[in-house]
């Protein structure tokens, strides 16, 4: 009789299962002899207009605009198939739920594990779209393109508009590379560490007379690439008078697992270490920089405005004055709507038990903090936004990796961890701790903005480390500007980078009292 029961239960079960969806993979011959990496599948119905280039994608801004499964491949060969399960690491939900109807696939071997933080880049391999119908079985989906490589210095001013091309070329000049040894870092990962950048030199430049110094560092996502075009871009403002003469750094703050964000940390290193007494001092004596607090400043946006903020409090005599722009959150009661250190903490419910936002668009929830904890994870296991937080603020683990925040199933926060966070990372917490140490040496150099609609909610966190300031007796100046989203804070008039002249001029205040703007040419 228990056998018969448990085989009827078993046969109910399988029958109110739907069959399995499994995605085969292949490579195309000549393309790869022996391809290792993450393995992603991306599946989109196909009722819409096919996506530019075929291309099918995750995006923050419509997380379940597409499902995703992945799987490790160690060596996969022409003529050999990778099954991909398409019911366990998945995202949103197993394709199994699929309702029936036709869909498009497309498959990408990221070799080198950096999906998560930039996407697709060079080496990768690439599928076509194939169309397919559910329920049924999937075609083979064949790997049959490599991301062409890019060049060191990063893309050419081909891959750029025609006037914007026009505006650069004549500051190519101006823009050098940085690639500074570090031994705090090498000694810390056992194996030789630079930290590069760009360099974009004012006009009239000769080795001579001195000038203020920027440090910027770029949002999540960015890149040495990246860092480069925006060296270009400075120069070129400088060579028109419309930014004051000022020696600016643009810093790769992008990695393996993430963002550093120059902090020194038990899992990426000792980044800080590295920046404030390696790279600065290298800097200092390779050009005529006004090598003071009173000529060394910091801005950066979004990852990169934390980082900036990071590096005033963390060394408030070193820098005359930081200038973040909508940064990641610095006090951890609001860290993207969630507080760490509530009692029975959750990444993905709030007290009341409903789902946590972190994407709004047009004063509307477009994501949840358990979407994108979930999608990142099946993309890969490290260098997605959370991930990165977490080899950054959390405690090394007896695995050599961070522990973990959160669950990635429940979303339960591990209380220790989040204790480790504040008293080493949450800066709101930090300054009202150690304000009589700090107040001499931050007092009036904080300068924050931050829109009021920021798309990610780093308005919230914003206005606590204002009252934390206000609290520790600190002087600071935080400027939330009505309606603005993290992606047009900068916009005004037309000009798309309006905020960064204001700040530069801000700058050039501190560094050459008197010093008088140039108005801006209609």
């Amino acid at each position: 009789m228990r056998t018969a029961a448990v085989l009827l239960g078993a046969a109910l079960l399988g029958a109110a299962a739907p069959d399995p969806v499994t995605v085969p993979v292949t490579v195309a011959p000549g393309l790869a002899t022996h391809a290792s990496g993450r393995l992603i599948v991306f599946v989109e119905r196909a009722d819409g207009p096919d996506t530019p280039g075929g291309r099918i994608d995750f995006s923050p801004f419509a997380p379940s605009s597409a499902s995703i499964a992945a799987r490790e491949v160690v060596d996969l060969q022409p003529g050999r198939i990778a099954t991909v399960d398409g019911e366990t690491d998945v995202f949103p939900a197993p394709l199994s739920a699929l309702p029936a109807g036709t869909y498009r696939v497309q498959a990408v071997l990221d070799r080198n594990h950096d999906y998560p933080y930039g996407g697709r880049g060079p080496g990768d391999l690439v599928s076509k779209t194939v169309t397919f119908t559910l329920p049924g079985r999937l075609p083979v989906v064949t790997l049959d393109a490599e991301l062409p490589a890019e060049a060191d210095e990063g893309p050419d001013l081909a891959h750029v508009a025609p006037a914007t091309r026009a505006k650069l070329a004549p500051v190519l000049g101006r823009v050098q590379p940085v690639d500074v040894r570090s031994t705090a870092l090498s000694a810390f990962r056992g194996t030789p560490i630079s930290v590069r950048g760009w360099v974009a030199l004012p006009p009239g430049y000769d080795g001579k007379a001195r000038f203020p110094t920027v440090y910027s560092d770029g949002g999540f996502g960015s890149t040495l690439a990246y860092a480069r075009i925006s060296a270009l871009m400075t120069a070129a403002d400088m060579a028109e008078g419309v930014s004051p003469p000022m020696i600016w750094v643009f810093l790769d703050h992008s990695g393996p697992t993430g963002t550093h964000e120059f902090a020194d940390s038990a899992n990426t290193g000792p980044w800080g270490k590295a920046l404030t007494e390696e790279v600065i001092p290298a800097l200092e004596s390779r050009y005529a920089m006004d090598a003071k607090p009173g000529g060394r400043f910091l801005t950066g946006h979004s990852s990169g405005g934390w980082s900036t903020l990071w590096l005033q409090v963390r060394y408030p005599k070193l820098f005359g004055g930081s200038w973040p722009t909508s940064p990641d959150p610095a006090d951890f009661h609001d860290f993207t709507n969630v507080d760490l250190y509530r009692a029975d903490a959750n990444f993905y419910q709030d007290a009341a038990g409903k789902p946590v936002p972190i994407v709004r668009m047009d004063g509307k929830v477009v994501a949840t903090t358990e979407q994108f904890a979930r999608a990142e994870a099946v993309l890969g296991p490290a260098g997605g936004q959370l991930a990165s937080f977490e080899w950054v603020f959390s405690p090394r683990g007896a695995d050599g990796k961070p522990v973990p925040l959160f669950d990635r199933a429940s979303g339960k926060i591990d209380p220790a961890v989040a204790a480790y966070w504040r008293d080493h990372f949450d800066v709101a917490h930090i300054v009202v701790r150690d304000a009589a140490r700090l107040k001499p040496d931050l007092a009036g150099k904080l300068h924050l903005t931050v829109g009021t609609a920021d798309t990610f909610y780093l308005d919230g966190p914003a206005r606590r480390l204002e009252a934390a300031m206000r609290a520790a007796g600190i002087p600071a100046r935080f400027t939330y500007l009505p309606g603005k989203t993290h992606f047009d804070l900068f916009a005004r008039d037309g000009d798309r980078s309006a905020l960064l002249k204001d700040i530069a001029w801000q700058m050039y205040a501190i560094a050459r009292p008197g010093a008088v703007r140039r108005a801006a040419t209609p």
